[in-house]
């Protein structure tokens, strides 16, 4: 059920950026002969076809192309380390894990080096407990969220908290953190995270051993949890693939509704959409079940196109027919704002409980400051519910922009200065005719994330996921890579020169030094956790935190000047 990414663009080769090129491996590179890697003990498959090189040339930012000298499909996680193995005994080979090539930037690539197409890597067992705290999912690194769905829906549970989009893979996600909706009751996907399969790089102790280690082939899998190799796990968590590569997780399961009451409310004015937002999710900040189970919001323009203005807001064509845009104020300004919601359904005869369903989501938007008359809402299948992104994807790939470049930008904000965030960069900027896609600005509890994962979050109590994430068509249609990443570059020059905080999601960093601002006074623990967990710098190279150092460099302390 794996989606194909698309094709390289060919604009991305002629990029003034330094991040956006393509890079074919070149004649005299001293890369290993291809005979020594296809006589690799794997169950697997290796592929130099340039086909292939080219899928692990692709991601869906489709803006960044570095070809790899060759993809390797693993069948188990013994393969994952027979290769790790291999990259060590090179001078100068690198290993990117790549799930379902949704990265933006490049991250899961790896120029001349091997890319992981992990999606071979599947498996799913769904575990029942005496106690629906001890029920879980296991799932292969590989294997898409849509599918861990289907598996869980089918013994009627599934995990509580959910990326939007439901085709990536277990594994991916949890190197970054996996967000959505339910993130302010559950927290990110990996805040509930059982436990982990993990093959790292060769460890220092390894390295010190190194030519007993190399010439058995063993590998550094390990098995890891908050109780068992405690600073793996967390280490793992949003680590950006540096520590290790997942080939299992156990993911807590809960019992799962059969549908949801889904609800859009339109809001004027932006002070009052993010009050009614707070609001909300601190009904459940000490776990109860008063208010709604998923929380999301987004800016939009103010106006009837159905891409970037409130003609996005309607369910249906009914809907649409009784949207009345005289109930906007005429001094409204050139943003409206959706706040979009769901309510599970408790109890399994629906029928039964639609009035209370209806006294309940009344009893909740009494006291919201929406427009009133501008609320719409519908009952969907939990699945359909879950599933919602993926019926927008279909219509983006019909139309071939689905295709396109798309540099998302993703940023985790404070509370404290959302609103100047809002001011400075929504209102003052070309944002103001929408890019193309949703624009999110929703809030999160920082205590439903656990402090000791990689992931770097705002201090703040409370703080927004503000994404921008573009979608047009591809040039000549639409406009060039280029000139979006430029207006990124320029929107976060912006909010630094009005000294707005901000820490990005999912980072595409350009070096080393720029790590720096970002880990802030964790990056000597990030550095001193690649020292022991990947001390060769052979993983994710995609992410240029660190350089690949020689295989007989016993150095295990990085250079932090």
């Amino acid at each position: 059920m794996g989606l194909e990414p698309p094709p390289p663009s060919p604009l991305s080769s002629c990029s003034p950026l330094s991040s956006m090129n393509v890079n074919p491996s070149p004649m005299d590179s001293g890369l290993p002969p291809k005979s020594s890697l296809q006589n690799l003990n794997i169950e697997g498959s290796v592929s130099f076809s340039p086909s292939d090189l080219a899928f692990g040339a692709s991601d869906f930012g489709n803006f960044i192309h570095h070809q790899p000298h060759a993809v390797l499909r693993p069948s188990t996680a013994s393969d994952v380390a027979s290769t790790v193995i291999y990259a060590a005994e090179t001078p100068s080979l690198t290993i990117a894990a790549r799930g379902n090539g949704h990265s933006i930037a490049g991250q899961a690539q790896a120029r001349d080096g091997l890319v992981l197409d992990m999606r071979s890597l599947r498996g799913i067992e769904v575990c029942i407990g005496p106690e629906e705290s001890t029920s879980y999912v296991e799932a292969r690194g590989g294997e898409l969220w849509i599918d861990v769905l289907e598996a869980c829906l089918k013994q009627g549970y599934a995990p509580p908290s959910w990326p939007d989009y439901l085709y990536l893979t277990v594994g991916g996600t949890l190197q970054n953190a996996g967000v959505g909706g339910q993130s302010f009751k559950y927290g990110p996907v990996i805040s509930n995270v059982l436990q982990l399969e993990v093959v790292t790089g060769l460890t220092s102790k390894a390295i010190s051993s190194y030519n007993h280690d190399l010439k058995t082939g063993r590998g550094e899998f390990r098995t890891c949890s908050p109780s068992s190799n405690e600073e793996l796990f967390f280490a793992m968590l949003g680590g950006l693939g540096q520590f290790g590569i997942i080939t299992k997780a156990r993911i807590l399961i809960v019992k799962a509704p059969q549908k949801v009451r889904w609800i859009r409310m339109v809001y004027a004015e932006v002070a009052l959409f993010i009050r009614d937002q707070e609001f909300l999710i601190n009904l459940q900040a000490d776990g109860g079940n008063d208010g709604f189970d998923y929380i999301e919001g987004f800016v939009m323009c103010n106006n009837d196109d159905p891409v970037n203005g409130w003609g996005q807001v309607p369910f249906t064509l009914s809907d649409a027919e009784r949207f009345d845009p005289t109930l906007i104020s005429k001094t409204s300004g050139p943003f409206l704002y959706c706040l979009e919601v769901a309510k599970h359904y408790t109890c399994p005869r629906h029928v039964h409980v639609e009035d209370s369903m209806n006294e309940i989501i009344n009893g909740l938007q009494k006291s919201l400051g929406y427009i009133r008359g501008l609320s719409f809402s519908r009952d969907a299948g939990y699945m359909e519910f879950l599933d919602r992104v993926h019926a927008q994807e279909k219509i983006l790939r019909d139309l071939g922009m689905w295709q396109a470049p798309h540099p998302w930008l993703c940023l985790f904000v404070p509370r404290s200065q959302v609103l100047d965030l809002h001011d400075h960069m929504f209102l003052r900027t070309n944002l103001i005719n929408g890019v193309g896609g949703p624009m999110h600005m929703y809030p999160m509890l920082r205590s439903k994330w656990n402090g000791r994962a990689s992931i770097i979050t705002p201090e703040e109590d409370i703080f927004y996921l503000v994404s921008i994430l573009r979608s047009n068509f591809p040039p000549p249609l639409g406009p060039p890579a280029i000139k979006l990443l430029i207006e990124n570059e320029n929107l976060l020059e912006t909010l630094k020169s009005k000294h707005i905080s901000f820490k990005v999601y999912m980072p595409n960093f350009k070096s080393k030094e720029d790590c720096t601002p970002h880990f802030g006074a964790r990056w000597k623990k990030f550095i001193a956790l690649k020292e022991s967990y990947d001390p060769l710098h052979i993983l994710a190279p995609g992410q240029s935190i660190f350089s690949r150092r020689k295989s007989h460099d016993k150095r295990l302390i990085a250079d932090t000047a």
